[in-house]
């Protein structure tokens, strides 16, 4: 594949203060790419647009999950082979997009950008729990990742078409259950090291709903027979 089947799609919701930076970075870089904008209630779309991006604007929020699903849609549409996901508040670094299409072109259909592997560091109970749900991910694909919460990341065909028509919208559904629904499909997954920087703009999921919903997932999981660990 060439860059010219690679399609960049960023979500975004409420982030005009920093969409168009990482628009012009993408584009700059030599990707087309395609912002959803998430049921904005700022100048996301208009910003965005300016930067050089397509715009496909929801209605209402439906959270990241949802706009990748619409995003895989439309690149699938538009004839597009691989997408990179990217966030619009400059915590993925666009010029490390070679990087993960490399691996990609190696045969992953699923690449994932590791900020952990790169030095990234959390701390406290997050620390844990993160820790914990990449131990309970990598064990039931198959391979070992340590940053499956990264949406950084390259879907290749057929994933990508896969992903059209069904892709989990739910909070970490769009990470971790996105990646249990790759491995359960018999997709190659792989994790390049990449640097990333703390969230500048936007909102974080409250602490007390992420562990609501962190708290289910872990119950889901530990329910769910585990597969082989590949070394």
């Amino acid at each position: 594949m060439t860059t010219a089947s690679t399609l960049v799609v960023i979500p975004a919701h409420n982030e005009a203060a920093s969409v168009g930076v990482v628009v012009s970075r993408v584009r700059a870089a030599g990707y087309p790419c395609v912002v959803i904008d998430d049921g904005s209630e700022d100048d996301t779309a208009a910003v965005a647009g300016r930067a050089g991006a397509s715009i496909v604007r929801m209605p209402v929020n439906v959270g990241v999950g949802g706009a990748m699903k619409c995003g895989f849609a439309y690149a699938v549409s538009q004839g597009y082979e691989r997408v990179v996901q990217v966030d619009g508040d400059l915590q993925h670094p666009p010029e490390a997009i070679p990087d993960l299409i490399a691996a990609a072109d190696r045969g992953a259909d699923l690449v994932i950008g590791s900020r952990f592997s790169a030095g990234y560091q959390v701390t406290g109970a997050r620390r844990v729990s993160m820790r914990l749900l990449a131990n309970l991910v990598s064990r039931r694909v198959g391979t070992r990742l340590d940053d499956v919460t990264s949406g950084f990341r390259v879907i290749s065909e057929p994933l990508l078409s896969a992903f059209a028509r069904q892709y989990p919208a739910e909070y970490l559904g769009d990470t971790v259950e996105a990646v249990l629904q790759a491995g359960a499909s018999g997709a190659t997954i792989v994790q390049v090291p990449v640097s990333m920087q703390p969230r500048r703009h936007g909102q974080a999921t409250p602490t007390i709903a992420a562990g609501g919903h962190m708290a289910r997932l872990f119950v889901s999981m530990m329910a769910r027979k585990p597969e082989g660990m590949a070394e």
